[in-house]
């Protein structure tokens, strides 16, 4: 078991999502995008766009060609794709948002139907039109990517940085499991602080994040506050493992007490 302490240094060395396996997270976890394309006067036009990501993380749109968009892509391929979680918690200029940018293509043979299917497989109700004919299947062939981890926090990310990450199999269960852990496990995230994340003078923790790689904590004692982090022996493969995972955790945690 991989543990780290409360001190700065060691909350921060601990292994985290790369900043490319952020991105593919967050775009795996979202529906809608803000796509940016241009117009037949070469001035950027956004619009909102529903996505759905295919298994290399381009994101899959399909638009009106009666649309401004649709037009515009028909014209210029050059587009980009900003995507935010409207509902994470705190200021929405804290939270991670990032620009895919890049060329959209009409896929074609079966990489069309490959393509019809993640973006129904993300907006179901696209079945219903997909086949018309003033609709058109556009891949956004992701070239770059922005990313932006709150205040002060950004990355540029490369092509094949971004095709090689993996969305992170729990982030879908992750707030759910942290609220579970919170209300039912106090004593046991207490133990996992003190045992396994070095904050030995802790007198309470709660759980403020869980990601494939393990679990963050906030530790409060003598009047103050600091993080820990623990990571699991493994990193997780299933969304059904995280809740077993911090569950052991606990019971490592409580039988070293």
């Amino acid at each position: 078991m991989s543990t780290h302490d409360t001190a700065g240094a060691g909350e921060a060395d601990a292994q985290r999502r790369s900043p490319a396996e952020e991105t593919r997270t967050l775009v795996s976890s979202q529906t809608v995008g803000h796509l940016a394309t241009i117009d037949d006067a070469g001035r950027p036009w956004c619009s909102l766009a529903a996505y759905g990501p295919m298994v290399d993380g381009n994101p899959v749109i399909l638009v009106s060609t009666l649309a401004m968009d649709g037009r515009n892509l028909a014209r210029d391929a050059r587009a980009s794709l900003a995507i935010h979680d409207p509902l994470g918690p705190g200021d929405a200029l804290d939270r991670p948002r990032i620009t895919l940018a890049g060329s959209a293509v009409q896929p074609a043979g079966e990489r069309a139907q490959e393509a019809l299917d993640a973006h129904v497989a993300a907006i179901p109700g696209a079945g219903l039109y997909a086949g018309w004919d003033e609709f058109a299947l556009w891949v956004l062939e992701v070239e770059q990517v922005h990313c932006v981890g709150g205040f002060y926090r950004t990355d540029t990310i490369s092509r094949d940085q971004y095709r090689a990450a993996q969305p992170d199999p729990t982030a879908p269960v992750a707030p759910k499991v942290a609220e579970q852990l919170n209300k039912g496990y106090s004593g046991g995230l207490l133990a996992i602080a003190r045992e396994l994340g070095g904050a030995r003078g802790a007198v309470s923790a709660v759980c403020t994040g869980i990601d494939r790689y393990g679990i963050d904590l906030s530790c409060t004692g003598a009047g103050q506050s600091a993080p820990a982090r623990v990571l699991f022996d493994e990193p997780l493969t299933k969304a059904t493992d995280a809740r077993p995972a911090a569950v052991e955790l606990v019971a490592r945690a409580q039988a070293a007490e």
